[in-house]
Order: C-alpha cells, then sequence, then structure tokens
C-alpha cells in the first residue's frame, strides 16, 4: 500500500512539474502585445476569409474595423461594407458585405452578410453574385478595375465578367466594395494616405501661343527617339526589339514616342488651344470634378491602335498616381466637329481628349506617371507588355488649396442615367410619339390600314426594345420596392438606378389619370405584347377561339384583383415571401431572363403564351396583378375619346362580338376602361363607313311580315 501511495505521489509531482514547464509556453497571455486583444475564437465568417488567423483583436470604435491576427503577427482588417458605404442596391436596400484585406491591400476574401436583390434572390439564384464578388479574391485595392472591358486580353487592367441581367446590381456590389476597402485602407495601411485636395485656378488666364503653353509646362511634350527605343527594348527582349524595328519601318526620322499631353478643363491651357466656344463645348461634356486630358500624336506609334473603339479605356495609354491606376476614357469629342485650334498647331497625326472621372481620386496637382504600352510575343502563348513611361507634374501655378475640400463623389444613379443616355434619348421619343398618337387617335383611325401597321410596328418595338434590351418591363414588384421604401424612409434614388423604368413608371402613372390603363397595357408592356403576337399568329393560322360566356367572364376577371391584394397584403408581413409569390408573373422568366431558368418557370410562361392562341390576352385578362392595380388607378381616365354612338348596343353588337378581342365592351356598347387595352379596333370600325354596320343597314326599310 505504502509504495503505491508512493508512485501515486510521484505521478503528481511528475503532473504538476510538466504543467508548471508549460506555463512560459502561454506566457504570450499577459504581454503588452495582446492586452487588447479579447477574443481568441474565431467566428466562422472570419475563419473562412483568414484560414490561418489565430485570434482577433477589439474592433475599432472609431473606425469599425477588426484587426486579424495569427499569434503576433497582424494578417488584416475585416469590416462591414454598411459601416462604410450605404450605396441603394435595385431593391432599395444595401447590400451588406463582410470584406477582408491584408496588410498590403489585397483582397483577402468575402462574405454577403445581408441582401435584397430580386434578380439574385428570385430570378438568377444567388451564385452569380457570389462568383461576381469572388473575382476580387487575390486582386490588390491598387488595381485598375474594369466590368465586361471590350478587349479583356490587355495588360495592366484588371477586367472582370459581370453578370448579365443584373448591371445595376453589380455596379453597386463594385462601388460598394471599392469604396469601403479604399477608407479602411487609406486609414489603417501605410502607403494608401489620401493626399490634400487642391482646385484649379479658373481667374489665371494670360493669352499664350502653343509654343509659350509647353515652354511654361503647361503642355507637356514627351518624345523618344527610335534608337533609344530599341536600346531599351534590349535589355528587356529580343522579340520586343524586333516588334519596335517593324512598327519604325518606313519612318526612320521620326521619333518612336512622340506625344503632347494637355489638360484641357484648365482655362489657361483650354481657351489657348481650343478657343473660347470650343472650350465652353468641352466644358458642357465634362461633369463637376471631372478632367479632360487632350492627348497629340506625332511620333511612329499611336497611343491607341486603328480598332480602338471611341468613348472606351485605351488599351496603350495609361495613368498611375501614388501606385494607384487612374481611369481614363476617350469622350469622342470630334465625333460631330472637325478639330479646331485657336493657336498654331504643330503637325499632328491623331488627338483625343480623354476623361478622368472625379470618383477616380486621381489629384491633377500631383506628380503622375503616363506609360504607353507596347505588346510583344516572346512565345506562341505568351503575350508580354512593355511600358515606355514618363514622369509629369503640372506647375503649381495653375492651383490653390481652399480652405474648405469637401469632396462629393457622383452618385450612382447619375452614372448609370449618363451611360444610358442613348436608351433613355430613344425611349423617351418613342414615348412622345406614342402620346401624339393617342391625342390623335379618331384622325388615325379613320386609315384601317395605317392604324394595324403601325400598331404592329410599335408592338415588335415594345418587345425587342423595350422588353429584351432595355429590361423595361414594368412588374407589381416595383410596388413592392415603393412600400419597402415608405415603410424605411422614402428614398427618390433607389427608384432613379433603372432610369428605363423610372421614366416608363412616370409616364404610366400620369397616363393613368388621362387615359386609364390601356395606353400600357395595350402599347408599352412588353409580356402584354408578346400574347398580341400569339392572338395575330391565331388569326393568320385561323385558330378557332374560345368564347368565354358573359357571365363568366366577369367573374374570372376579379381573380386578378383578388392576386393583387393577397400580393400587396402578403407584402406587409413578409417582403420575401411576397416577391416569390408575385413569380405568378411570367415577366421575369420571359423577358428579364429570356427563358433561360429553372424548367416549371419556363413552361408556366410558355403555356399562358399557347393559351393566348385560343383565349385572347388570357393572362392580362384575369390573372394580371399589375393590370388590376393599374385598373383600380385608372378606372375614371380624363379622356374617353374611344368614340360610341347612340345604336351601339341596341342593336349593334358588331364590335362587342367580333371587334374587341379582349372582351371590354359592355352589353350596352359602353367601354369598360377597367379593362380595355385600348388597341382602337372598336374606333377604327366607327370611323370607317365600309366597316361599321350602323350606316350600311340604317336607311333601309324595316320589312314587316304580314300575319294571315
Amino acid at each position: 500500500m505504502h509504495m503505491v501511495t508512493l508512485l501515486r505521489l510521484h505521478f503528481y509531482f511528475l503532473l504538476l512539474f510538466f504543467c508548471i514547464s508549460l506555463k512560459p509556453t502561454f506566457a504570450f497571455e499577459n504581454s503588452n502585445s495582446f492586452k487588447n486583444s479579447d477574443v481568441t475564437a474565431i467566428p466562422s465568417e472570419i475563419a473562412a476569409i483568414f484560414p490561418s488567423a489565430t485570434r482577433i483583436g477589439q474592433t475599432d470604435t472609431d473606425l469599425a474595423t477588426t484587426p486579424v491576427y495569427q499569434l503576433s503577427q497582424l494578417l488584416g482588417y475585416v469590416f462591414k461594407s454598411d459601416d462604410f458605404t450605404d450605396f441603394i442596391g435595385f431593391s432599395g436596400q444595401t447590400i451588406n458585405i463582410l470584406i477582408g484585406i491584408d496588410i498590403n491591400g489585397v483582397f483577402a476574401g468575402f462574405n454577403v452578410l445581408n441582401h435584397h436583390e430580386p434578380i439574385f434572390l428570385h430570378g438568377l439564384g444567388e451564385q452569380p453574385m457570389f462568383d461576381f464578388i469572388n473575382q476580387y479574391k487575390g486582386h490588390s485595392i491598387k488595381e485598375r478595375y474594369i466590368i465586361n472591358a471590350q478587349d479583356d486580353s490587355t495588360p495592366g487592367m484588371t477586367n472582370f465578367d459581370g453578370v448579365t441581367r443584373a448591371t445595376v446590381s453589380v455596379m453597386v456590389i463594385n462601388d460598394t466594395i471599392i469604396a469601403s476597402a479604399l477608407q479602411v485602407a487609406r486609414a489603417k495601411l501605410e502607403g494608401f494616405a489620401a493626399a490634400a485636395t487642391v482646385k484649379i485656378d479658373t481667374d489665371f488666364f494670360q493669352k499664350l501661343s502653343f509654343k509659350q503653353l509647353e515652354e511654361q509646362g503647361h503642355i507637356s511634350h514627351w518624345k523618344i527617339s527610335t534608337k533609344q527605343s530599341i536600346n531599351f527594348a534590349a535589355d528587356v527582349s529580343n522579340e520586343l526589339v524586333s516588334v519596335i524595328g517593324e512598327l519604325s519601318q518606313g519612318r526612320e526620322g521620326s521619333n518612336f514616342v512622340e506625344l503632347y499631353f494637355a489638360f484641357v478643363n484648365i482655362p489657361i491651357i483650354g481657351k489657348n488651344l481650343l478657343g473660347e466656344a470650343e472650350y465652353q463645348r468641352l466644358l458642357e461634356s465634362l461633369k463637376p470634378g471631372e478632367h479632360a486630358l487632350m492627348v497629340f500624336n506625332r511620333g511612329t506609334y499611336a497611343y491607341v491602335s486603328e480598332n480602338f473603339i471611341p468613348q472606351t479605356v485605351p488599351a496603350r495609354l495609361s495613368i498611375v498616381q501614388g501606385e494607384f491606376p487612374v481611369d481614363i476614357r476617350d469622350i469622342d469629342f470630334y465625333s460631330y466637329y472637325d478639330p479646331s485650334f485657336n493657336v498654331e498647331m504643330p503637325d499632328i497625326d491623331q488627338q483625343n481628349i480623354f476623361r478622368i472621372k472625379s470618383q477616380s481620386g486621381f489629384e491633377i496637382s500631383r506628380p503622375f506617371e503616363i506609360s504607353l504600352a507596347v505588346n510583344y510575343s516572346q512565345s506562341f502563348l505568351s503575350t508580354k507588355q512593355y511600358q515606355f513611361t514618363t514622369d509629369q507634374v503640372l506647375p503649381e501655378k495653375l492651383f490653390y488649396t481652399p480652405e474648405v475640400v469637401i469632396e462629393k463623389k457622383q452618385p450612382l444613379w447619375v452614372r448609370i442615367w449618363l451611360s444610358r443616355t442613348v436608351e433613355i434619348a430613344v425611349l423617351s421619343l418613342y414615348l412622345i410619339i406614342l402620346s401624339l398618337l393617342f391625342l390623335k387617335q379618331k384622325q388615325l383611325a379613320s386609315h384601317v390600314n395605317a392604324t394595324h401597321r403601325i400598331r404592329f410596328t410599335m408592338l415588335i418595338f415594345t418587345i425587342f426594345y423595350i422588353g429584351y434590351y432595355t429590361q423595361g418591363q414594368l412588374s407589381v414588384v416595383n410596388i413592392y420596392t415603393i412600400l419597402l421604401s415608405l415603410a424605411n424612409g422614402f428614398r427618390l434614388e433607389v427608384f432613379l438606378l433603372d432610369p428605363v423604368i423610372f421614366i416608363l413608371w412616370v409616364f404610366v402613372f400620369i397616363s393613368l389619370f388621362i387615359f386609364g390603363r390601356g395606353l400600357f397595357c395595350g402599347w408599352l408592356c412588353p409580356f402584354g405584347a408578346l400574347q398580341e403576337m400569339m392572338g395575330l399568329l391565331a388569326k393568320k393560322l385561323s385558330i378557332r377561339q374560345i368564347k368565354i360566356s358573359p357571365k363568366h367572364h366577369k367573374q374570372a376577371q376579379k381573380i386578378k384583383y383578388i392576386i393583387l391584394f393577397i400580393l400587396v397584403g402578403t407584402s406587409f408581413y413578409s417582403l420575401s415571401l411576397a416577391e416569390k409569390l408575385a413569380e405568378v408573373e411570367p415577366f421575369k422568366t420571359s423577358i428579364t431572363l429570356n427563358f433561360v431558368r429553372y424548367w416549371p418557370f419556363v413552361l408556366y410562361s410558355v403555356l399562358l403564351l399557347v393559351l393566348s392562341l385560343k383565349i385572347h390576352k388570357f393572362y392580362c385578362r384575369y390573372l394580371c396583378p399589375l393590370g388590376a392595380g393599374l385598373a383600380i388607378i385608372g378606372r375614371f381616365p380624363l379622356l374617353k375619346w374611344l368614340t360610341r354612338r347612340k345604336e351601339c348596343g341596341s342593336p349593334c353588337q358588331l364590335c362587342r362580338n367580333k371587334k374587341c378581342d379582349i372582351d371590354a365592351i359592355n352589353q350596352d356598347g359602353s367601354i369598360d376602361y377597367g379593362e380595355c387595352i385600348q388597341c382602337l379596333e372598336c374606333l377604327v370600325t366607327i370611323e370607317n363607313p365600309k366597316l361599321c354596320v350602323v350606316n350600311k343597314y340604317s336607311d333601309r326599310p324595316i320589312k314587316i311580315k304580314k300575319v294571315s
């Protein structure tokens, strides 16, 4: 017994000694380096971004960032984008992303915490959004990001694939990631500090010639002889020497690189160079805070290729300031105007003006680098790039430092509207034409063939331009966005994110009180136009129509109102559930996603279109909640210009039985404007004596049969 007890004492002594000896190993717990670290359990979402992390530090109360460590080594920071940006998505809410960046400003990973983008939740699925965001992983904040670039093979650019049908959401995500990451990098990381902002002195001006502008440093002249270029290339690659030699062949007397650079938005440069009229035209094409860099070429090697597309980013020419790439884009200043200058110019081969946007972070008063890239093939499988680079800085006298500097970033909705100027102009023109057509509908209806041709053309335009090209299909989901905005605080910019939808909604809302729902449902709804095409096809193929009895027709019309009230009521209970129930609309499947979707949705949409071959515009008549909502608002239009005659309804039933395919004419001959799509067929009939049977039989004597 004593022996066993002694052995136990020895065992306990050894165990105690072992535990004491281990304590120094964990002594870092009390070290000064980690006094602020209270969390050693790594949350799963942070561990996914930084797999090697052993602990996280306390969140900075001034800047909502959380440091992540591996023992004593700082790996980087994680932060929520909502703490730094408030860019509103298409749903009316922000897209909150957990972002991780390492100490070098490289994106370590992402986790989408919260979003309500309908196209991802109830359309394409969330995976395309996750795939888009994950493209940033492993890339630096300092890189020059372009979404869906025309030329994705150009070195020096980071081109990411966007998501088809989700352009607005993708742009919001890009702005959210870059803007929030830059704020953290500039506050926490070395080499990212933002420079002080200065302004251009607009009062500084004196009349100068081109040579004087160059001598005073207002215009930069950069030239590299062919011999110098070949000497530079010889230290790089024989293949590069060959490329330069081939490009210089036949122009041995010229410099390989000879460019002039002029910021023509600066008054003393722009006014002297362009003249007052051209200078003002330039300013009209620029937004506040933007710069215009004019480039002239006299050298052998052009700064843009022969295949350069106007209004795009030049692949060869680039600007870097403080290690950050600066986005430059051609404004196509001479697309409709010939180049005109106010001073005597040197002989030049080409000129372009490039826009530098205000949100690029470019400081025009600070030094920057301009690079001209030459691509060469080192092998059949490898294309490399050599950059000739020059340092540039403008004279200090061109600028002044204001006492208060307020940097205002151009809102996303403004950028979207500017990028879709052509679409907006075409749509606006179409709506003007449509309005004039409705105002002159009686005169138009007197020409049968012209009316039918115009209507057919406008339906085709609605399907392919408004529907498939501009994605202008209105939906009951847009009503949810309004309800959500009213509940959480109305913000107009939410609705401005899609200019086509916004313009259509404003136009439709106004037209409801003037003409009723028919202007939209009969002329502007892409899916409604698709059904109309199916109806025309049925007539061409002589497909016999199913005639719904008046009693059942009236009862079935109420279904769409029931659906509307259910959807709106559900939206107050659960917006996500209401968005799912809104799949009763086939618009997303047929128009937004081009029938590329999970098969039950496609089958449902196709069945509705096939059903339209037998029952004219079946969905519009009985199921459409959007049409029901518009019918309620436009029940009593100001202008009821669909002419009726006293004989309509009693005794004549021609329009009701034969002409009105959607059954919107009552038994007494009056028009039910709540259901009418204003196809103008009844008006065409009345305005043409050959079609209207009232005139045809009104003068005939009534024959009375004798009764014996």
